[in-house]
C-alpha cells in the first residue's frame, strides 16, 4: 500500500492537514493521512450536540492572526464571522459577584475599586507609564507609590494565582515567578482580549475548513488508523512492514511515537463538563473565568462564540484541569515546561533525527504552546521547505 503515495501525513488537525493539502496541491504529491480519532479536525472539531447547538468538543478555538499569509490561506477554505473575543473574570464579591474584564484593564479598574478610587488610580497609572501600555505585574510592583503596589497585588491575588493554580495543578510557591512577573495589567479601555489584526471565527465552523482542506484528488484520509501499527522506526522506517522512502510529517505525541521508552512527557489535560438549558443564553461572555473559586476555571458558551442563531436552547461548557496520566481517552492539552521536560522531549527528538525523511510538526510532537495561527505558519513553512519554494 505505502507504495501508493509519495508522503505520510500522520494526524489530520490543523498542522496535518494544512501540510496534506500543500504537499498535494503546491507539490503534486500523493499523500496518505492517517488519524487515530473518528473525525478530522483535531482539538479543533466542531459538532452540533442534541439541542442543535454548534459545540466545540475539545474546548473552545478562537482565531486571531497577525499573519496576512495564514489568514489569507484559510480564507481559501472559509467565510469568516466577524468576531473579537472579550473574556471577564467572575468572581465572589460580598454577598454577590462581580464580573471585568481580562487581562485587567482600566475598565477592569472601575469594577473593582468604584469610580472615584478607579480615576484617582488611573491618573497616576497613567503618569507613571502612559496610555495604552502593557504594565507587569513586576514593574507595578516595584513602584514607589504604595496604591500602586497594592494595585499589583490585588491583580496578582484575584487574577493570576488562584487561577494558575487550578490550571496547572501547582501551589503559589511553585508557580515560576518568571510568569508571575510577566502577567499584564492593560492602560486601556480596549477589552478585546486579542488585539491582532485579522479576528474572526469560521462562518460555518471549524470542522468543514478540515473537510475542504482535504478534498484533494491527492489525498486520501483513513480514520480511526493508529499509526503506531502502521508505523515502524527501527533500522529504517517502515509503512506498513515496507519500506517507506517518502516524507513523513508526523503531528502526534513525540513520546507516543517511540514507545515512550525514555519515559512519557508530562502535560495537563482537562475534563469538560456540558451542560444545555432552556434559555437563550446563560452568561454575558463566551468565556468567563472563574478565578477565586469553583473547582473549574472557565465555563465557555458556544452561541457566543459563533453567532448561531436557535433560540431557546443554549449549551455551556465548564472546564477542569488535571495531570494528563495517558490513560485511555485522555487528550494531553498542554505541554508543562520545564528544563526536565524540555531534555526529556529532546531526547525523543534526537531520535528522531535518525530519519532524514521524518518531521515533526505542532503542539505534540513539538511539545510546545501554539495558537492555531502559528500551527498554520510552520505547516507552511516546513512544506516551503520540503518544496523548495
Amino acid at each position: 500500500m505505502n507504495h501508493q503515495y509519495d508522503c505520510l501525513v500522520i494526524g489530520a488537525g490543523l498542522a496535518g492537514s494544512v501540510a496534506a493539502r500543500e504537499l498535494a496541491e503546491r507539490g503534486g504529491k500523493r499523500v496518505l493521512v492517517l488519524e487515530r480519532r473518528n473525525h478530522v479536525g483535531g482539538n479543533a472539531y466542531d459538532c452540533f450536540d442534541e439541542a442543535g447547538v454548534l459545540i466545540h468538543q475539545y474546548g473552545p478555538h478562537i482565531f486571531h492572526t497577525n499573519s496576512t499569509r495564514v489568514f489569507d490561506y484559510l480564507s481559501r477554505f472559509t467565510r469568516w464571522r466577524p468576531y473579537e473575543h472579550q473574556v471577564v473574570a467572575n468572581l465572589p464579591d460580598g454577598d454577590g459577584r462581580l464580573e471585568y474584564p481580562v487581562p485587567f484593564n482600566l475598565v477592569s479598574l472601575e469594577a473593582a475599586f468604584g469610580p472615584d478610587k478607579a480615576k484617582a488610580l488611573e491618573e497616576k497609572l497613567i503618569a507613571a507609564y502612559g496610555s495604552e501600555k502593557k504594565v507587569t505585574i513586576l514593574e507595578l510592583r516595584q513602584s514607589p507609590d504604595p496604591e500602586i503596589a497594592a494595585l499589583a497585588e490585588y491583580v496578582y491575588d484575584h487574577v493570576f494565582v488562584r487561577y494558575t493554580m487550578k490550571q496547572w495543578g501547582q501551589k503559589p510557591e511553585e508557580i515560576d515567578p518568571n510568569t508571575t512577573a510577566r502577567v499584564p495589567v492593560f492602560l486601556s479601555r480596549d477589552c478585546r482580549y486579542f488585539q491582532d489584526p485579522y479576528q474572526g471565527m469560521p462562518a460555518k465552523g471549524y470542522t468543514p475548513i478540515f473537510q475542504r482542506l482535504l478534498d484533494h484528488p491527492n489525498i486520501t484520509v483513513e480514520l480511526g488508523q493508529d499509526a503506531a501499527a502502521r508505523l515502524t522506526l527501527g533500522d529504517q522506517l517502515l509503512l506498513d512492514g515496507e519500506p517507506f522512502a517518502g516524507e513523513v510529517i508526523y503531528t502526534g505525541a513525540a513520546d507516543e511515537l517511540f514507545g515512550c521508552r525514555f519515559g512519557r512527557l508530562p502535560y495537563r489535560t482537562l475534563d469538560f463538563r456540558f451542560e444545555t438549558y432552556d434559555r437563550d443564553f446563560y452568561q454575558s461572555h463566551g468565556t468567563v473565568n472563574y478565578t477565586m473559586d469553583e473547582d473549574f476555571t472557565r465555563i465557555t458558551e458556544f452561541k457566543r462564540l459563533t453567532g448561531q442563531e436557535l433560540p431557546g436552547k443554549t449549551t455551556i461548557m465548564k472546564e477542569f484541569s488535571r495531570a494528563y496520566t495517558g490513560t485511555a481517552g485522555e487528550v494531553p492539552y498542554y505541554a508543562i515546561i520545564n528544563d526536565a521536560n524540555n531534555a526529556l522531549y529532546g531526547q525523543y527528538a534526537a531520535l528522531a533525527e535518525r530519519y532524514p525523511s521524518l518531521h515533526l510538526l505542532g503542539r505534540l510532537a513539538e511539545y510546545k504552546y501554539y495558537n492555531m495561527d502559528a500551527i498554520v505558519g510552520r505547516a507552511l513553512a516546513l512544506t516551503d521547505k520540503l518544496l523548495g519554494g
